[in-house]
């Protein structure tokens, strides 16, 4: 049942091993689900079933996490010095890089996501591996100034214990990336429960880690559905939980991590709003409007899917964003060439027409799409609605498709007001050739990530995450780094004589 290294774990438009399994990893071993149970690996582009996948159950669940506990335990990673995990890390990025290919061929017949977009996101991910294992040989508590005298004092990072890494299914490697590596750069084992429509990548991704030199048993992979993902949220052997996906998803979560004070990291939705003034370059600017809404087809958490345009400019912009959205090449994700790929599954080709007839019922106006496609696999056409009202559904509920929803504004003031009137707050993009009021409305705009006169570009050296309902914490940046220890506060005493007293130690303020 092990699958193959190096290579796709199956091609799944031959019509060849079309009923391979595909087991789970615990405890270094491959195997089935306690209950016999599998469900079916799907390819959006030509609409078939091509193997089956394990179903973990919570007796797998749980399995998992005594193994990650285990290996946590006995210090067979965390024991280790941070060289060594370095090592392994930086082993773990050449081997990414050997088998790129593999790992982006895997996704693409998980997702139907654009090979021109999955191999550098493939480089992006062996980079990201190296930036953490360097990070794991300098990261370090401080020694603080005593606010007492006769002491020491310092603070040491340590590993939190048993991370769950749960992660979606519009860039399967890339977010996992973002969770496993500083997880085990700090020390910590890892149980994974990839998205059940995207898991295959992340079992090939799992199997080069002890090529790498990472034992057996500290990263494990469970897939499943949402029981699969409850029962892992819900284990109390779990420390840390990492998640990202959908606010409602993250916020059950979250109420779950509380109950029991487990620490969460949460990267969920967005309703993102791209903003031009009138003195932008237009031709630019809507092409950045196209990267932040029809680039992996909508399927984006932070898409630039409200789009705000300066009244003077504002018909200019929605005719120019139409006649491009309507030449865009649909097509074979595996052509180099196709600009549009398919949605990822069947239920979210049902999600975005179900928003068609959304905006339909509340008499939007559609110059460009608003349809699926006539031909093979799971796309739609990309959507420009003019005219939108703020508070429209379209306008305010994440769609994750191609729908851009075009939103007239008069000044900055107008602008800042609509950009802010959203419950998240992931990213924003801003179109100007004003540098000061660039700089007024980075600081005015309520988001984790803005881009001036750009969009959609990320990278390991800045953290990502959002405001309001579109998260907790921040993934990547060395900060990220932080979120998967415990800081330790350290007193050493240099030779006091403690006398004790009611309520207090001498010198020392009681609690």
């Amino acid at each position: 049942m092990r699958p193959m290294r190096g290579q796709p774990l199956l091609q799944p438009r031959s019509g060849a091993a079309a009923g391979t399994a595909f087991p789970l990893l615990i405890d270094g071993q491959w195997r089935a689900a306690r209950g016999g149970a599998w469900f079916a690996a799907h390819d959006p582009y030509g609409e078939t079933d091509w193997g089956r996948i394990a179903e973990a159950d919570a007796a797998d669940v749980d399995d998992a996490v005594q193994a990650a506990a285990r290996a946590f335990a006995d210090g067979r990673w965390s024991g280790r010095l941070a060289a060594e995990r370095a090592r392994c890390l930086f082993r773990l990025a050449d081997l990414i890089e050997r088998d790129a290919e593999a790992l982006v061929r895997q996704q693409i017949f998980e997702n139907g996501k654009l090979i021109a977009e999955m191999r550098p996101g493939m480089a992006a991910v062996a980079g990201d591996c190296r930036f953490f294992a360097g990070l794991a040989e300098t990261h370090n508590g401080a020694t603080v100034p005593p606010s007492r005298p006769g002491f020491t004092t310092l603070t040491l990072r340590e590993p939190v214990g048993v991370v769950a890494a749960i992660t979606p299914w519009n860039t399967p490697l890339g977010l996992l990336a973002w969770k496993l590596f500083p997880a085990l750069a700090a020390g910590n084992t890892v149980v994974i429960k990839p998205s059940e429509v995207t898991p295959t990548s992340t079992l090939l991704l799992a199997e080069l880690l002890r090529e790498a030199g990472i034992p057996d048993g500290v990263v494990n992979v469970v897939t499943g559905g949402a029981p699969t993902g409850a029962a892992l949220v819900a284990h109390p052997g779990v420390a840390k939980i990492a998640f990202t996906g959908s606010t409602a998803t993250g916020q059950a979560i979250a109420a779950e991590a509380a109950r029991r004070s487990a620490r969460v990291t949460l990267e969920l939705g967005g309703k993102s709003p791209n903003i031009i003034f009138a003195d932008a370059d237009l031709d630019r600017a809507v092409n950045g409007v196209m990267a932040g809404i029809f680039a992996a087809s909508g399927q984006s958490c932070m898409a630039g899917s409200r789009v705000l345009v300066q009244a003077s400019v504002y018909e200019r912009v929605c005719a120019m964003l139409a006649e491009r959205g309507d030449r865009m090449l649909a097509g074979d994700p595996l052509d180099p060439a196709s600009q549009l790929g398919p949605l990822a599954s069947r239920a979210q080709l049902q999600k975005v027409l179900g928003y068609f007839a959304i905006a339909a019922h509340e008499g939007l106006r559609c110059i460009a799409g608003g349809r699926r496609l006539e031909r093979p696999g799971y796309f739609v056409a990309p959507t420009v609605y003019q005219d939108v009202p703020p508070d429209s559904r379209i306008a305010r509920e994440e769609i994750f498709g191609p729908v851009a929803a075009m939103i007239r504004f008069d000044d900055e003031d107008e602008a800042v007001r609509l950009a802010n009137d959203t419950r998240y707050g992931l990213a924003a993009g801003v179109w100007t050739e004003d540098l000061r009021r660039a700089h007024r409305m980075l600081h005015r705009i309520r988001a984790g990530t803005i881009w001036v006169n750009n969009y959609r570009v990320i990278g390991h050296t800045l953290p990502f995450g959002g405001y309001g309902q579109s998260g907790i914490g921040r993934e990547m940046g060395a900060a990220a780094l932080d979120a998967y220890t415990e800081l330790k506060s350290v007193w050493i005493d240099l030779g006091n004589e403690v006398e004790f007293k009611a309520g207090r130690t001498e010198d020392g303020d009681g609690l």
